[in-house]
């Protein structure tokens, strides 16, 4: 290696600068950045407890009038994903609150829900090789460890959904071609592998989850990150058709992909989860992520 390719190596380096925005839609396919805001609602220059590189995998919900907001923030000290939390009394204008789940390991992907009366998180924490339950016991800022849903692989991105009576489970690996799919008779309960998981293998296109999965309408949507050529390129959507304990079918959507990136700005290079909420009738809202490529040189940082 010739002296300048050492001094680049050395001093400069590319990094992906991920943030938040709020899409509006008309349906559970159709989402675009309203005219009205300016877009990302949320950056790292936001986080006021932690020096943060950046802000990820948004997923929220309402409750009493006001909108909670999970997301990732990345620590720029070490490097390690903590859980953070916004407000916003009307889904558009959010305010940086704190850190509220800050454990020893990695976490991101904070799948927020609610299920008889009590709130419930499970972030991504593959680096212990399980999915991890939490439980509000002050909410929205206190959470407590409940148990292990799935231990022994490092599981990424579950999302969780509740359909005909059972808990359904979707996850990934970090490689992003293989979709499992598991079930359980009780949140708390035994969780058993389907019989057709993994019911996708081998394609990064369409594998890994990118948002919550919405039951609406007796439909099932799922959301998946499209990771061919680039990670968090853009974001598909997939209607399961069949869900039994003996049965999966899906069928891919025509309006794909759902977001994707802009080709400039915050989401110029890509954009990989989404969660939307209905808030009227053909009227919903969604929290997105996208991201750039930033070339910092020692202090200075340039924007691709």
């Amino acid at each position: 290696m010739n002296f300048a390719k050492r001094i680049a190596k050395k001093f400069i380096r590319r990094k992906e600068n991920w943030s938040i925005g709020i899409y509006e839609g008309s349906s559970l396919f159709d989402f675009n950045s309203p005219k009205n805001l300016r877009n990302p609602v949320l950056t790292a220059r936001d986080v006021t407890d932690i020096p943060a590189d950046f802000v990820a995998d948004p997923f929220m919900l309402k409750e009493n009038g006001i909108w909670y907001m999970f997301f990732e923030v990345m620590e720029a000290v070490n490097q390690k994903g903590k859980i953070g939390l916004a407000t916003s009394h009307n889904g558009f204008d959010w305010t940086y609150q704190k850190i509220v789940i800050d454990e020893e390991f990695h976490l991101s992907y904070p799948y927020i829900f609610k299920w008889k009366n009590d709130y419930y998180l499970i972030p991504e924490s593959n680096e212990r090789d399980s999915i991890r339950l939490y439980k509000a016991v002050d909410f929205p800022t206190k959470w407590i460890f409940v148990k292990d849903l799935l231990s022994g692989c490092k599981y990424s991105d579950a999302s969780i959904f509740h359909f005909q009576d059972k808990w359904w489970l979707l996850t990934s690996l970090s490689r992003s071609d293989v979709l499992y799919l598991y079930y359980a008779n009780d949140l708390m309960g035994t969780w058993s592998e389907h019989p057709k998981s993994p019911v996708i293998e081998g394609n990064i296109k369409i594998a890994r989850p990118g948002g919550r999965v919405v039951v609406h309408d007796d439909k099932i949507i799922r959301y998946t990150q499209d990771d061919e050529n680039l990670y968090g390129n853009q974001v598909r959507a997939f209607e399961i058709t069949e869900l039994t304990t003996e049965n999966y079918e899906e069928r891919e959507v025509t309006q794909n992909p759902i977001i994707k990136a802009s080709g400039r700005g915050w989401n110029k290079i890509g954009m990989h989860n989404i969660d939307p909420h209905k808030i009227d009738e053909n009227k919903w809202i969604a929290c997105v992520d996208g991201y750039r490529i930033s070339v910092v040189f020692h202090s200075y940082k340039y924007y691709l």
